[in-house]
């Protein structure tokens, strides 16, 4: 088939993820076909670009894994789908649930197993609306999140994530979904100080909690680290204080670790940075490193006893999905957390990080930079029109999609967001000569963008 023409089908019939479907078809789709070396990919045209987001923040382990290849296929020979309804099971199911309460927080022993991060957020919802009901307490059914989060876009998962795209025509949020300021250290009222920022969300939540009602209000929902609401850095020990607050208001908290699980931010999971210990947690992306799709959600015993005792021995938990604990998916899942731990693949990224942190703060040289942040290898870069006032770039100009194209045609794939803020995710295996490859790329994109006419005018 030639290009054209596959573009031509992708235009009718292909809806894409998050997309301007008539701005698409008018763009058209840059079509990936191959990626290698851990680190690159090759587009249909034959260029080949340095992945700097590891796909869409999962591909942690790096293109190319061959024992991952051998583990789907070895699976597909032997048991190619297994349910897990009517008592059946699969070994790989079940050895990766023992594997995940292994290395989850300690708190964290039951694993519903599922295809991805919304539905596991939205399994979570349902799950903690059954609990309070299965324990006497069906009032509570208020959720807090935080502005600028992100929690998927399921029906009821995307009024909890606080992104104005993912709202707009959607009739979310609900009534019974709220928010709170986003830890912004950069942008913060309470300027940049960590004690600051950190009493400031405290206080917060207890304020939210009192105005709806300790007794309706039914569980927090954060991530570690803010990704996909331009990879937002709260101080360390926010995560410890807002478990500690959350226990004292005696609501659930929920920590959302889709983007920071699986060494994204050094350790295995970001909690374990700062012995928090979830009451439920979500996880997908680098569970499989996007190899094959996989999330969970893990509960601890006293979720999972209140909703077990909360009725009768054979009364039926109506909560389940086909695909719930494949056994490829979860045979993936077994050999890439081998690979994190026996691979060496986790004690590189860590070895790395001081890396990625040293290219991040010499970009703050850059006339367009106004702030950088990361975690392990998990960073950002934002863009301002003046240093001094923190002053953002007028949307108008459409520096986002400008910042993307002139990147790839760089060489260099980075996610840009609508407010600015370039954000990285590069796959755990990367060199210290591939950071220098991104960054020289990054500079000399920036260095472009720099040069336009509109932008001089806007720094002005």
């Amino acid at each position: 088939m030639t290009t054209d023409a596959l573009l031509d089908l992708d235009r009718k019939h292909l809806i894409h993820p998050v997309a301007a479907w008539r701005g698409h078809e008018q763009r058209g789709a840059t079509v990936l076909a191959s990626g290698h070396d851990g680190v690159w990919l090759r587009d249909i045209h034959g260029k080949e670009v340095l992945d700097a987001f590891a796909g869409l923040w999962c591909v942690n382990i790096g293109y190319g894994h061959e024992s991952v290849v051998q583990a789907a296929a070895e699976q597909m020979r032997k048991l190619p789908y297994a349910t897990g309804y009517f008592g059946f099971g699969s070994e790989p199911a079940i050895r990766l649930a023992a594997k995940l309460a292994e290395i989850a927080p300690k708190s964290l022993r039951h694993t519903y197993l599922t295809l991805g991060g919304s539905e596991a957020v939205d399994a979570a919802i349902r799950l903690i609306t059954h609990y309070y009901n299965a324990t006497g307490r069906p009032q509570k059914k208020h959720f807090i999140a935080i502005e600028r989060g992100y929690h998927g876009s399921s029906s009821v998962g995307s009024g909890l994530t606080a992104l104005p795209a993912f709202h707009r025509g959607f009739d979310v949020p609900l009534p019974n979904q709220h928010y709170i300021a986003s830890p912004y250290p950069y942008r913060s009222p309470v300027g940049n100080d960590a004690q600051a920022v950190i009493a400031a969300s405290v206080a917060a939540l207890r304020a939210k909690v009192a105005e709806l009602g300790a007794d309706n209000v039914a569980a927090f929902f954060c991530e570690p680290v803010q990704g996909s609401g331009g990879v937002i850095v709260p101080p360390k020990g926010w995560l410890k204080a807002m478990r500690e607050a959350s226990r004292e208001l005696g609501i659930l908290f929920v920590v959302d670790e889709v983007i920071t699980g699986f060494g994204r931010t050094g350790p295995m999971f970001a909690c374990l940075a700062e012995d928090v210990e979830p009451d439920l947690m979500t996880m997908a992306k680098g569970l499989t490193s996007g190899y094959v799709p996989m999330g969970a959600l893990m509960i601890s015993d006293a979720v999972y006893n209140g909703i077990a005792d909360g009725a009768a021995p054979n009364v039926l938990v109506g909560h389940g999905a086909t695909y719930s604990g494949h056994p490829v998916s979860a045979a993936v899942a077994l050999e890439v957390i081998r690979l994190y731990e026996e691979g060496g693949i986790l004690a590189h990224a860590q070895a790395m990080e001081p890396v990625f942190a040293t290219g991040l703060a010499d970009m703050l040289n850059h006339p367009l930079v106004g702030d950088v942040r990361h975690r392990g290898l998990l960073g950002a870069v934002e863009l301002v029109a003046d240093k001094a006032s923190k002053r953002a770039f007028d949307p108008a100009l459409g520096l986002s999609d400008r910042l993307f194209r002139s990147g790839y045609q760089n060489g260099l794939i980075f996610r840009s967001f609508g407010d600015h803020i370039l954000g990285f995710a590069p796959a755990l295996c990367f060199t210290e000569d591939n950071f220098a490859q991104l960054f020289a790329r990054l500079k000399r994109t920036l260095d472009e963008v720099l040069d336009a006419p509109d932008v001089r005018r806007a720094m002005a």
